[in-house]
């Protein structure tokens, strides 16, 4: 049910020397919505998507994925309890083809049509013409569009797109917003993206990161209202 929080943070914190990348963020993801994440560079977005997702260790504070804490969760237990994260720079099997990127992915045990599966996907994403395509000789949006199939592959209860439009036609800018719109509310969708154009316009909820902390958290009219954004990011 939207509303309910699906992924809560209390005082997160992470350090590096004396670089304050992460201070006391406290944040709420709530089930079923698309939540973007923005900031200016060195705001802190990567390393605070690094401790949700198990890549960086946490220093302080705590995280908490449908009421489970996973603050010390390793990463790939993350994916199995449902979380799945998509790279800023690409992360696929350059050497298998696109059908085979997506099926490495959607593969389990118990699942017995992975390759129907799998088709379902790339058709979700455009890219059903390139199945049998080696991943390495598509362009450079369309292996960003792979590997949010491969996102997708997972069955996710909360998917991380991390700068996912990087790269892509103002074309294939259109149908990602789309596809983003057709996975909710089942699943759940947090943004990390400097295009804000496409922030405004699929965010339900909006954090402003800034020097490690919360600025600012609202709906994208809010934000853009928000003297202190407008300043420290939006350029007002």
């Amino acid at each position: 049910m939207a509303g309910i929080g699906l992924l809560e943070t209390q005082g997160l914190t992470r350090h590096f020397g004396g670089l304050r990348a992460v201070e006391a963020v406290d944040f709420t993801l709530n089930t079923g919505q698309i939540h973007a994440l923005i900031g200016p560079n060195g705001a802190g977005k990567t390393t605070f998507v690094g401790l949700l997702c198990g890549r960086v260790p946490v220093q302080a504070g705590t995280i908490h994925f449908d009421g489970q804490d996973i603050t010390h969760m390793p990463a790939h237990l993350r994916v199995r309890a449902g979380i799945a994260y998509t790279f800023q720079i690409t992360s696929i099997f350059r050497g298998l083809s696109v059908f085979d990127n997506v099926a490495l992915a959607a593969q389990r045990p118990s699942r017995h049509d992975l390759g129907a599966a799998t088709k379902h996907i790339l058709h979700q994403v455009g890219l059903e013409s390139q199945i049998n395509q080696q991943a390495d000789t598509l362009s450079y949006g369309h292996q960003r569009l792979l590997e949010i199939a491969m996102g997708l592959a997972l069955r996710p209860r909360l998917l991380i797109l991390d700068e996912p439009t990087q790269g892509l036609s103002n074309a294939e800018i259109t149908g990602f917003k789309a596809l983003v719109r057709a996975v909710v509310p089942q699943t759940t969708v947090l943004l990390i993206e400097h295009n804000m154009d496409v922030v405004m316009d699929l965010a339900d909820q909006i954090t402003v990161l800034n020097m490690g902390q919360t600025l600012a958290t609202g709906t994208p009219a809010t934000i853009q209202a928000n003297a202190a954004v407008q300043s420290a990011y939006l350029g007002g």
